[in-house]
């Protein structure tokens, strides 16, 4: 009697709980009185994001004090460039100038796609604001970093966003594999071992979720656009700001330029273009880029002046798209003129498939009326000498091209940048076609005279050892 009494109290108990649920019912439907207004996180975007900080970061440190001294001494200085590119310096300065623009305008457009994720309508009007101050230099929301500690200050808190999620990204990644290798161990699992690897696997899931967590929590995952985006914004100003000062565009920056050492400013030198630059005193100024500046309110705005620079002209190999394969071509003659003896007729026949048709036409009738035999050993000796030289210039750029080729595959496959960077004026990319190819034609005349005389001497030398041998050999043979 007393069981029964305690199950009617436990009924009457849940049913007036399900009532008590069923009149509360509308009430939680009904919009609360007070608002709440969560922004949202950057979440998956914050790879991209530390992407375009790594980007921004790499970009100011090339504008900076000591890369612009070496800048000057030698990208613009290289004896390559100088033969098949341009002896103008003006010329060379405005492409420099033209390549950072490229590189901040292509920045500056994933940027403003962020801004448009902001709630703070300052941000989300940047692209007109910062087009303005591109053609105007008008800053109205002093987005320009103020000073050096300032700078520095935003820099540091950048680079600690990216390598913490860079290392999120690694986590990650690594917490996929293992939740990749614990499902296919779960379908085999029929017997201990595999039941324990199956269980050692999800201890190993469990504390690697723990890490994934905990670097949401301190990289740029669960930050929100608004505490973000404003990190972009201001070094994308301040970086402008630099560019134009360094190069002496428009007008000056002066909460920028007092942040400046002595050092950071360059002028060209006609009188002295081959001198080592340790001491300078003024802006790197280009006849072509104040030019450009000066088209911005007449013409086209600050990007389409500058950016327009790095059109190559038709007589280059960059319009010809012939950059990288030249590049090629080059490397593949200098390990053959570095060790002739070891070049075959198949290794000939791949370098000959390699040339286009203009070259092989030059090469044909340099090579007419050249003599059978190449047995004088001054003659080769002179041709490596030569070879030498002309490598010695013309090297650099190759390898300059494939490694700036390499450079932009690695930017869009990793977020962290290279610390090292090669400008396109140090490549192949705005060389003169004509003289590119008049030198890689001198380059296979020499080489294929060095290798018929390395044929040659190895020849004669087996020749002269046979015929050593060969008294001893009859003498073997007599009965």
């Amino acid at each position: 009697m007393a069981f029964e009494t305690l199950l009617v109290k436990v009924k009457n108990a849940v049913s007036n709980s399900f009532d008590s649920v069923r009149t509360s019912k509308p009430n939680l439907l009904k919009k609360p009185s007070f608002k709440f207004s969560k922004r949202p996180a950057v979440g998956v975007l914050a790879f991209e994001i530390a992407g375009l900080m790594s980007k921004l970061l790499h970009l100011s440190q090339s504008l900076s004090d000591s890369s612009i001294i070496r800048l000057r001494n030698d990208a613009v200085s290289l004896e390559g460039v100088r033969k098949i590119v341009s002896d103008d310096e003006s010329f060379l300065l405005s492409l420099v100038c033209a390549e950072f623009a490229e590189n901040l305008r292509i920045l500056v457009d994933s940027v403003s796609r962020l801004c448009l994720k902001c709630q703070d309508p300052n941000l989300r009007s940047f692209d007109p604001v910062f087009r303005g101050f591109a053609n105007s230099g008008i800053d109205p929301n002093h987005w320009v970093l103020s000073g050096p500690k300032e700078t520095e200050a935003c820099h540091k808190k950048m680079e600690r966003y990216v390598t913490l999620t860079a290392a999120l990204y690694k986590e990650m990644d690594e917490l996929s594999v293992l939740e990749s290798g614990l499902r296919k161990t779960l379908q085999h699992c029929n017997d201990t071992k595999e039941q324990k690897k199956a269980y050692e696997l999800q201890q190993k899931i469990f504390w690697k979720k723990q890490e994934v967590k905990d670097l949401k929590d301190r990289s740029l995952w669960n930050r929100t656009f608004d505490s973000v985006v404003p990190m972009l914004v201001r070094t994308i100003f301040t970086v402008l700001a630099r560019i134009k000062h360094v190069f002496a565009i428009g007008n000056s920056f002066p909460s920028l330029s007092r942040s400046l050492s002595a050092s950071a400013l360059v002028y060209p030198s006609d009188q002295n273009q081959n001198t080592s630059c340790t001491s300078v005193s003024g802006p790197l100024k280009s006849p072509k880029v104040e030019d450009a500046h000066k088209n911005d309110s007449t013409t086209s705005g600050f990007f389409e002046s500058h950016c327009n620079l790095l059109n190559p002209p038709p007589n280059t190999l960059g319009a010809a798209a012939l950059a990288l394969h030249y590049a090629n071509l080059i490397m593949v003659m200098e390990k053959m003129i570095k060790s002739p003896h070891l070049v075959g007729l198949e290794a000939r026949d791949d370098l000959y498939a390699m040339l286009p048709d203009s070259i092989r036409s030059s090469l044909r009738s340099r090579l007419k009326g050249v003599g059978f035999f190449a047995s004088d050993a001054v003659l080769a000796g002179e041709w490596r000498d030569a070879l030498g030289r002309i490598l010695g210039w013309l090297s650099p750029l190759a390898h300059n091209m494939i490694k700036w080729q390499s450079e932009r595959s690695f930017e869009q496959q990793n977020m962290v940048q290279k610390s090292n960077n090669v400008l396109l004026l140090q490549t192949l990319f705005f060389a003169n076609k004509e003289k590119t190819e008049a030198a890689i034609t001198e380059l296979l005349v020499g080489l294929n005279y060095i290798c018929r005389f390395e044929r040659e001497m190895t020849a004669q030398a087996l020749f002269q050892c046979a015929n050593l041998n060969l008294p001893g050999l009859l003498n073997l043979q007599k009965p």
